[in-house]
């Protein structure tokens, strides 16, 4: 979106890809936390129930923020990739929210842009959720949270949360 002119139509239509990826993750996140297997994965699968349920109340905000903006919100979700493999599913949903986190920080710019600011904060928190998903996931893989253009978690902090 560099360099093009953000509109309210553009703004509804790219929250509804958003939409799309919170059913996406919210499907992921339920099958995944009760198909992980092993005691190296109890404590991530438990975190994933509590990501199904941020997820949801994602999908919920940006479905009252798309009918504000006079559209309708979508109902299909991108697909879910799944493996017999833990690490592969655990990958991802590393690479899902890394996308998703990419995409907020545009919206959180589009909405400001339009002057949307209450929209943009609303985001924002969904953003700080996506994150905590992100170092969660890094975590549980053995990884440093990938740099995405912003700041990296400390290691401190993804100590921190793994000892929840």
């Amino acid at each position: 979106m560099a360099g093009q002119e953000i509109t309210r139509d553009k703004l509804a239509e790219l929250l509804n890809e958003d939409l799309a990826r919170e059913y996406q993750a919210i499907i992921a996140y339920v099958v995944y936390s009760q198909v992980l297997k092993g005691a190296e994965y109890m404590n991530i699968a438990d975190q994933l129930v509590e990501h199904a349920h941020q997820e949801l109340e994602h999908a919920l905000t940006l479905s009252r923020q798309i009918d504000y903006l006079g559209k309708m919100p979508t109902v299909t979700p991108k697909p879910v990739k799944v493996s017999d493999k833990a690490r592969d599913m655990l990958r991802f949903d590393l690479n899902n929210e890394n996308e998703t986190i990419i995409n907020y920080r545009d919206r959180i710019r589009q909405c400001e842009a339009l002057g949307e600011f209450a929209m943009a904060e609303q985001i924002r928190e969904i953003l700080v959720q996506e994150q905590d998903h992100q170092i969660d996931l890094a975590t549980a893989l053995g990884e440093d949270v990938p740099n995405l253009g912003g700041r990296t978690a400390p290691r401190a902090v993804r100590a921190k949360k793994k000892k929840r």
